[in-house]
């Protein structure tokens, strides 16, 4: 057998070296990434990034009297929040891990499940009959679903509404091609209905109530009525559960907290969330009355109706696997927080 020349020898010692440095620097970014506890059991330069939808309401109170701030504080952790519009991008920041927790509706969840992204449920937000519709301007003559033939029909696409109208036009033998669907976030769907650019919205609150109870739009049907539940939850991203089970259990219980300062204190409440968004408190009233929020386990029959949800956004090809949703859902925390 022929030696190998020099250069051929220098190439692959070279070769060898990157490869060697490239797993050295990948391992030390991943030991740089979990952060010990320490002996007095605080935590060292962690910084816990918490996503809300929108600015002000129970969250916007929390961030004010700085409660999540206190209580992670007395371990050494830091908060910072993140604004989103709605949970699609919500479960794009957990994937590029920009975001630790959020809450958000079933379809994005369902999404984010079918596209690996690694988090787990970790309790149910909202109950999910009521928190989700289809609203129709008040003049409008439809009176089901089969009169938004050839209508154009707001959806913000991946959200809980986006399911929720889908499901609804199968449900009611209308197919998708029969409307014309525009894809808008919220702060673009509230001008195109209140201009006549769309004909129909479907959307979850508050938009729900902030437009009827202002007389802006009127219910076409929502989720009791569809008998399609849309429920809420909590998630946290995988590998921070997995690192700092604590934390997870102590989100939980400032969100209790900051619950049970909502219901002991709803006269504060409804004027404060008034008067941030320039409505009328009885529109809060509404929003309370149609979907208050919730923090309790998530049941069987809850993840038997998001299975349900699964599996018809598969076979719309909405989702590009087949998943069994079962697999998300941790209940360990939410039990802990609440004993």
């Amino acid at each position: 057998m022929r030696p190998m020349n020099k250069k051929v020898v220098f190439i692959l010692l070279f070769i060898i070296s990157v490869l060697t440095c490239g797993c050295a620097s990948t391992d030390s970014q991943s030991k740089t990434r979990a952060v010990e506890k320490g002996a007095d059991g605080q935590y060292e330069d962690l910084t816990v990034r918490l996503g809300v939808q929108g600015s002000g309401g129970l969250f916007g109170k929390a961030r004010e009297e700085g409660w999540f701030e206190e209580e992670f504080g007395k371990l050494g952790v830091k908060v910072e929040w993140a604004e989103f519009q709605s949970g699609p991008p919500m479960t794009e920041a957990i994937a590029s891990n920009r975001l630790d927790f959020a809450g958000l509706g079933n379809m994005p969840i369902i999404a984010a499940q079918a596209a690996d992204i690694p988090f787990k449920v970790i309790s149910q937000s909202l109950h999910g009959q009521k928190n989700v519709a289809i609203i129709v301007p008040p003049d409008s003559t439809a009176q089901s679903l089969s009169d938004l033939k050839g209508k154009k029909v707001a959806v913000t696409k991946g959200s809980n509404a986006f399911n929720f109208l889908y499901r609804g036009l199968a449900d009611a033998g209308v197919k998708v091609s029969d409307i014309e669907i525009i894809q808008l976030q919220p702060d673009e769907a509230q001008p195109a209905f209140e201009s006549g650019g769309v004909e129909a919205w479907a959307t979850w609150d508050p938009y729900i109530t902030l437009n009827t109870l202002t007389g802006k739009g009127k219910v076409l049907a929502d989720g009791e009525q569809l008998g399609v539940l849309s429920p809420s939850f909590n998630i946290v991203r995988k590998d921070f559960a997995e690192q700092y089970p604590d934390l997870v259990t102590l989100y939980l219980k400032v969100l209790n907290q900051t619950l049970a300062w909502e219901k002991e204190n709803e006269a504060e409440a409804l004027k404060r969330y008034a008067d941030e968004r320039g409505v009328p408190q009885e529109v809060i009233q509404g929003t309370f009355d149609r979907s208050r929020s919730i923090n309790i386990p998530v049941t069987d029959e809850i993840i038997a109706e998001q299975q349900k949800t699964a599996d018809f956004q598969f076979e719309q090809k909405t989702i590009r696997k087949k998943i069994q949703v079962k697999e998300v859902f941790d209940n360990q925390y939410i039990e802990a927080a609440s004993k």
